[in-house]
């Protein structure tokens, strides 16, 4: 599917796709939740934004961009509470612009003032995130919220 989203951003279009995986919890929830897609500033790429990116050949992920070195990017998803991926400025494919959570039919824009505020503070929230999402796995998860 990857690569048919991959030709229409090139072709200048807007790209929306129901997400897959958990590694985007507790925010973005697999089968659920939605992601708006556009072509990236790959100049202007910078800590906070949420990308889709190539980071081995045909893998995937759509994750927050938390480091940049000039051409090399660190990738994290916001349900992981260590791991990260690399992968080149090259590899990145769309630049999240929106979200469509919980069903709703009204996108979060990412330039949202709640959306920067959620960003900013989940971001610093780091060093806690093992916590944090041990919290959300044992309490929303069991409980369906």
């Amino acid at each position: 599917m990857i690569p048919e989203v991959k030709k229409w951003i090139d072709a200048g279009k807007t790209v929306t796709f129901r997400v897959h995986g958990f590694s985007m919890r507790p925010f973005l929830d697999n089968g659920r939740d939605e992601v708006i897609l556009d072509a990236p500033d790959r100049e202007q790429l910078k800590r906070g934004d949420v990308v889709l990116a190539e980071i081995a050949p045909q893998v995937y992920v759509l994750h927050r961009l938390i480091h940049r070195d000039g051409d090399s990017l660190t990738l994290k998803g916001d349900g992981n509470a260590y791991g990260t991926e690399s992968c080149q400025v090259k590899d990145v494919i769309g630049i999240a612009i929106g979200f469509l959570r919980k069903g709703r039919t009204t996108p979060d824009l990412v330039t949202s003032k709640k959306w920067r505020i959620y960003s900013a503070l989940w971001m610093r929230l780091d060093p806690i995130r093992r916590w944090l999402l041990a919290i959300y796995r044992r309490t929303f998860l069991k409980l369906g919220i």
